[in-house]
C-alpha cells in the first residue's frame, strides 16, 4: 500500500468525512504529488504560486487544496516520515469574496410547481411513476431546501409517516429531521412511497428507470427538464431552490439559528449570508413601493 492509500485509509478511519470530500482530498494530493519532485521536502509556496498563476484557480479552490495538504503533512509527521509539517510556520491570506446566493423569484417557483398540475390518470404505469417521482422530488426541494445529495439518499425507513417528517442524512454524516409543512408536498411524497413499496425492488424513495438510487446528476437533469418546461431562468440549478427556501424563511421572519438547523449548516456564519439577500430584497421593495419616495 503506497503513501496515498495509507493516507486515505487514515482519513476514512479517523475523520468524519463524506465520500465526496474524501475523493476531493485524494485528487488534491495526487495533483500535488505529480507536481512535486520531493514531497518529503516540498516547496509549498512554489506550489501555491503554481495553482494561482499557472492554473489560475480561484482562492476558494486553493484554500481547499491547502487544507488537504495540511492534513496530509500532519499525517506524515504522525507517521514520523517528517519531523515537522511545512505548514507549521506558513500562513496564507486570501481576499474574502462574498458572493450572494442566487435565487428564484416566488413567481418562478410557482411556474415550476405548475408543471405538475396535470391529470396523470391516463399515463402508463411507468410514466405515472416517473411523473410522481419528479413531482415529489421538485416539491420536496422547494419545501425543505435540502441538498440534492440528501434527497438522493432518502430511503423508506427515513420517512416517519405519523410525524410528517423525513430523516435527512447530511454532510459529515450528520442527521437532522425535516418536517414537511405543506400538505401538497406530503401528499406527493406518500403517493410516491406507496408506489415504490409496491415494486419491492428498492429501498430508496427516488430511483432511476432501473429502480436504483437516483444520482445527483439525474436530479440535475430532471430539474433542467422542468425549468425548460416552465420557461424560467435557464441558468438556474437545483441549488437555487435551497437558496430560495432559506432566503424566504428569513424574509418571512424566521430566526437565523432555526434556519441554520433546518439547512444543516455546521456554522451559523454560513447561514448569515442569506440575511444579505433578504436585506437586498427589502431595499428593492422599499425603493419601489415606499410612498415616502414620491412626497
Amino acid at each position: 500500500m503506497n503513501i496515498i492509500e495509507n493516507y486515505m485509509q487514515f482519513l476514512k478511519t479517523t475523520k468524519n468525512l463524506s465520500e465526496k470530500t474524501l475523493r476531493a482530498y485524494a485528487i488534491d494530493i495526487k495533483q500535488f504529488m505529480r507536481k512535486t519532485q520531493d514531497y518529503l521536502n516540498p516547496d509549498i509556496c512554489d506550489y501555491i504560486n503554481f495553482l494561482s498563476t499557472t492554473l489560475s484557480l480561484k482562492d476558494t479552490s486553493i484554500k481547499r487544496k491547502i487544507i488537504s495538504l495540511r492534513v496530509f503533512y500532519e499525517f506524515l509527521a504522525m507517521q514520523e516520515l517528517i519531523i515537522n509539517s511545512p505548514f507549521d510556520k506558513l500562513k496564507f491570506k486570501f481576499k474574502q469574496e462574498t458572493k450572494l446566493p442566487k435565487t428564484l423569484s416566488v413567481n418562478e417557483v410557482k411556474q415550476l410547481l405548475n408543471c405538475f398540475d396535470i391529470d396523470s390518470s391516463e399515463l402508463s404505469a411507468f410514466k405515472k411513476l416517473q411523473y410522481n417521482r419528479d413531482a415529489a422530488l421538485i416539491d420536496l426541494l422547494v419545501s425543505t431546501g435540502i441538498r440534492i445529495a440528501e434527497a438522493s439518499a432518502i430511503t423508506f425507513d427515513d420517512i416517519i409517516l405519523h410525524e410528517h417528517t423525513i430523516l435527512i442524512h447530511g454532510k459529515g454524516r450528520k442527521q437532522r429531521l425535516i418536517y414537511i409543512s405543506s400538505s401538497i408536498t406530503w401528499g406527493r411524497i406518500t403517493t410516491l412511497l406507496k408506489q415504490q413499496k409496491s415494486i419491492k425492488t428498492t429501498r430508496y424513495l427516488f430511483t432511476n428507470r432501473y429502480n436504483q438510487q437516483i444520482s445527483t446528476q439525474s436530479i440535475e437533469n430532471i430539474y433542467t427538464k422542468y425549468i425548460t418546461k416552465a420557461k424560467i431562468n435557464p441558468k438556474s440549478t437545483p441549488h437555487y431552490l435551497r437558496h430560495t427556501f432559506a432566503t424566504n424563511l428569513l424574509s418571512n421572519g424566521a430566526d437565523l439559528r432555526s434556519v441554520q438547523e433546518i439547512l444543516g449548516h455546521a456554522s451559523v456564519a454560513t447561514t448569515q449570508i442569506y440575511t444579505e439577500v433578504s436585506s437586498q430584497r427589502k431595499k428593492q421593495v422599499l425603493r419601489k413601493f415606499n410612498y415616502r419616495n414620491k412626497l
